[in-house]
């Protein structure tokens, strides 16, 4: 079992090559739920393969649908979808399932579900998405732990989120494309992955507009079929690897990858020092070969801000850059789980509420540690490769949510890294 094993890390070795990204996360999830709404076969290209995106794939088939992958190819065809109830183990295993309920909605009217599971990082509750719902005419009560909606047929409305919700944005898309009349979305998220759901979504025959901006315009249509659509790199998965360079103080190529989807990530590794450059061929470059320095300030924001996901890798690495950096997060109430493992590792970081200080530091040593959710995971093997002497990772299951084979991509840029 993966809960079992660790991740032991011998840092000191400079990061030196080429890491070819891996589909993003936060879109595969998303389109493996869009695919139910469907007749005929989805074809994903660059799904990667995570635990997540094969709990994702065990709903598909508990729904009835069939999901083969092959690489990293998934093939969906969900014609024949006998059920629109998930139970909660399945449930359970991921926070992002909550996606199908949207997906359910609109291709059976109802749907049957308990409240996800997923990382522990604060409070992600689902009123948006019910009470968008509510508005588009569904009928939603709880039963025994479960959430059931019914909705005869649902119509185009009006929803305005009070701040903006990547689910809630997602969820809202999937339900409105099939039903009656125009649904449009105020306040809507903005992030990469909301205008990767909807170019699929219209290949596939939807009517969608303003994707990427924050009012969105679905105009619901009466069928939708499936095509086959290749996921955006993983603009996360990038951000974590980049932080591993710089930290190491080393030289990395990144193939396969987004420059403009990384958004404030890139300039805030130019203020910390970091050569970095983006091709047209999709390659991003980065050289930390120079001197580096602490940026004074990182908040997060929604997207086009600083992404959340991107803080805890980012906060290891100016954990090791001279001066003091203050961290702001505002996206979630409890993303400083790892804060108290890097001080394991000999960190200097002070928290107060939703404000971390780090003071840099010119030497941490190895130590054990345990991972609590995915990004804090990564933060840990970021600063492990700095750290000097071996760190052991546990709970790596974390890790392999969000990582498609972090420790051979690692390796093969020069860190000393396995699992045992």
């Amino acid at each position: 079992m993966s809960e079992q094993r660790r991740l032991i890390i011998r840092g000191g070795r400079r990061i030196e090559g080429e890491i070819a990204v891996q589909g993003a996360k936060n879109s595969a999830l998303p389109l493996l739920a869009a695919a139910v709404l469907c007749r005929g076969e989805t074809e994903l290209y660059n799904c990667p393969k995570l635990s997540d995106c094969d709990a994702a794939c065990r709903i598909l088939s508990a729904l009835g649908c069939s999901c083969k992958r092959e690489g990293s190819v998934v093939c969906i065809d969900a014609s024949a979808l006998r059920t629109s109830e998930i139970s909660e183990k399945l449930m359970r295993e991921m926070r992002s399932s909550i996606i199908f309920m949207g997906a359910l909605l609109g291709r059976a009217g109802q749907c049957r579900l308990s409240f996800p599971g997923g990382c522990e990082i604060g409070s992600r509750p689902i009123d948006f998405h019910l009470d968008a719902f509510r508005k588009m005419g569904a009928k939603i009560r709880e039963e025994h732990g479960y959430i059931v909606c019914t909705a005869q047929k649902l119509k185009g409305a009006k929803i305005s989120f009070p701040v903006p919700s990547v689910g809630a944005t997602e969820n809202v898309m999937l339900a409105a494309v099939l039903a009656e009349g125009t649904t449009e979305i105020h306040n809507a998220a903005r992030e990469p992955e909301i205008c990767d759901l909807a170019e699929y979504l219209t290949r596939c025959g939807a009517k969608i507009k303003g994707a990427g901006t924050g009012t969105i315009h679905i105009e619901g249509v009466k069928r939708l079929s499936g095509c086959r659509y290749t996921v955006m790199p993983d603009r996360i998965a990038a951000a974590t690897y980049l932080c591993c360079g710089a930290i190491t103080r080393g030289e990395i190529l990144l193939t396969q990858a987004d420059l403009p989807s990384l958004g404030l990530v890139v300039p805030v590794l130019e203020q910390i020092g970091c050569s970095i450059y983006g091709f047209g061929n999709g390659s991003v470059y980065l050289n930390a070969r120079k001197t580096l320095k602490a940026p004074s300030q990182i908040r997060t924001a929604p997207y086009p801000g600083f992404p959340t996901d991107a803080q805890p890798p980012m906060m290891a690495l100016c954990a090791t850059l001279p001066g003091t950096t203050m961290f702001a997060e505002t996206v979630f109430e409890n993303r400083y789980r790892h804060v108290s493992e890097l001080t394991r590792l000999g960190a200097k970081i002070k928290v107060e509420g939703r404000v971390a200080v780090v003071e840099g530091v010119n030497r941490l040593s190895g130590a054990e540690l345990e991972a609590g959710d995915l990004r804090g995971g990564a933060a840990m093997v970021t600063a492990a490769l700095f750290a000097e002497g071996t760190t052991g990772i546990g709970h790596i299951c974390y890790i392999n949510r969000g990582y498609e084979n972090i420790e051979g991509c690692l390796r093969s840029v020069g860190a000393d890294i396995r699992t045992v």
